[in-house]
Parts: C-alpha cells; structure tokens; sequence
C-alpha cells in the first residue's frame, strides 16, 4: 500500500474507520479518560453499543458510496476501539504510531494486518514512552503541520492533555522541511465545555481554504490570531462554547467539496451547503458522548 497524506481535504481513497463492536460495559468513572464520558457515565446516559454501531454503519455507507476502501480494526472483546484517529497516523507516506496511553495499546495491534501491507521502513514509531501524540491533535496543511499540546505545569497529571512538546519535537524531527506550529490547547477534566481534548476539537480545515475555529479552545490568544491570519477571518467558521462541546469542528472531508457532518449541526451544515459543500448528514450524537466525533474515529490513510 502506498500512503498519501498531504491534507485534510484531498480526495479520500483509503481510511480506517473504528468499530463500536463488542464496545464493553459502561465504565467506572475512574476508568473515564475524559470529562463528557464522565458527564454522561454520572447522568446515566452513556451511549449503547447498538447505537453506536448504527452511527458507524452509516458513515461506512457513505464511504461506499464514495468508492473509499475502509479497513476496520480487528475485534477485541469488550473494548472501545471507535476513536480510530488517535492510535496512528499517516503524513506523505509514512505512517506514524502514536504514543498513546497504556492502557490502550491493543488498539494498534488490531490493526497490523492493516500496517503489514506498508512498506516497514515507512512505519515509524517514536523512540521513546515520554514523547506524547495522537492524532486528533496532528492537523496535515500540504507544507504546513498544525499540533495540539498543553504547556501547563501539570501536564503530567492532565490526563486529557494527550501531546507534549517532545511530541511536537518528534513530528518536527520526521518532516524537517514542514513548517510545524504547535498551538497550547485549554484542558479541564472538569467541563467538557472547556476542555479542548484534541486541537480537531476547536479547529479543522475544510473545502478549499476554509476552516472551523473556537477561539477559546486556544489558551494562547496569539495561537488563534496565528489561524485568523494564516486563513483569513473571513474563510474561518467560528463556533461556540455550545457547538465546540458538541463537536462542530470534528467533521470529516471526503474531498473539497465533500464532508459528512453529524446531522443537528445546522447552522454549521447551512454553511457548508452555502460554500456549494456537499454535505452528507449523519446521526453521531451517540458516539459524540465520548468527546469523539467524525474525525476522530477516522484515520486516512490514502488520499489523492
């Protein structure tokens, strides 16, 4: 398999999409890796495995309509394995495995039948268990790559701060002719509503020059000011606290003129339609109570 990732936009060939089967039971809440789980864990209202894989169905239907090749994971008895985007990574032609809490290391490995057919030397891994990414906070922009991370003292007791600087450093040192902007991400296990968990949180590219921003996802006020120039306020789609705890900005391109977006994101898919979007609705809302929406259960892998 040759790997191609240049951007969020280009049209998709290739992906991984998680799987919601054999989910497992609720978990305790100290077992919850972040805010909304908890939330939701406390309200009783934790989505149920049936549901989710409907949400998951649904997106997997629209890639077929699309001629996208999707590779599933592997199934792993009572394990959440939907968020997809997070375990690896692809940028070029190389794919990258995160460095993810221990505890979800399975998750890899039930994608190796998908890695065994990459070239080996493309595959990297980094080098050492204190350099923290996901891919949720990795945003590919053709000569550009947009990180998430925290700069917080507490960074090691944050467990919803899920890439460090020598994450950063790392990326920097794999695409040394990209230029490599970090952004400092607000974090609460708190609220859900304060808590950036991943930079695709409260910010993501979409059509051609476009994107979706929440400016107080950023802890560093001149981070934003960074995007506002590099797009232009007037190509940026700004969300609220609101639509930012709902995901808004977590939606997935097929192309520049494709995106499949959860279906009560209205003033967002009004939007998108109004920029001649094609916009292909969903139910997600179920799988959105993981703090976890369309991109993050996605993982590109070949896009053209």
């Amino acid at each position: 398999m040759k790997l191609n990732i240049k951007n969020e936009t280009s049209r998709l060939r290739a992906v991984v999409l998680g799987t919601a089967t054999s989910n497992g039971p609720v978990p305790k809440i100290e077992e919850a890796y972040d805010p909304k789980s908890i939330e939701h864990i406390k309200a009783g209202t934790y989505p149920k495995e049936e549901d989710m894989v409907a949400e998951m169905q649904a997106v997997a239907s629209i890639f077929e309509k699309y001629n996208v090749k999707v590779y599933r994971p592997e199934i792993i008895e009572n394990y959440n394995q939907i968020f997809a985007r997070d375990i690896a990574l692809v940028i070029d032609d190389v794919f990258i495995k995160s460095n993810i809490l221990p505890d979800r290391e399975k998750e890899i490995k039930a994608i190796q039948y998908v890695i065994d057919q990459i070239e080996p030397k493309k595959v990297n891994k980094a080098p050492s268990e204190d350099i923290h990414f996901e891919g949720g906070d990795i945003i590919v922009h053709n000569d550009h790559i947009f990180i998430g991370t925290y700069k917080g003292d507490d960074y090691s007791d944050c467990i919803v701060a899920r890439t460090n600087m020598k994450g950063v450093a790392y990326i920097k040192s794999l695409f040394p002719n990209k230029t490599v902007k970090e952004f400092d991400l607000r974090k609460s296990m708190q609220d859900p509503k304060d808590n950036a968990l991943h930079l695709d949180c409260c910010f993501q590219p979409v059509g051609k020059n476009k994107a979706i921003i929440h400016k107080e996802g950023f802890r560093n006020l001149d981070d934003y000011k960074y995007l506002v120039d590099f797009f232009g306020n007037e190509n940026l789609f700004h969300i609220d606290r609101d639509e930012m705890y709902y995901m808004n900005s977590n939606i997935f391109s097929i192309s520049e003129d494709v995106v499949i977006s959860e279906k009560g994101f209205t003033r967002l898919n009004v939007w998108l339609r109004n920029l001649n979007i094609t916009v292909e609705e969903v139910p997600y809302t179920e799988i959105a109570k993981q703090e976890g929406l369309l991109r993050c259960s996605t993982m590109p892998l070949i896009r053209d």
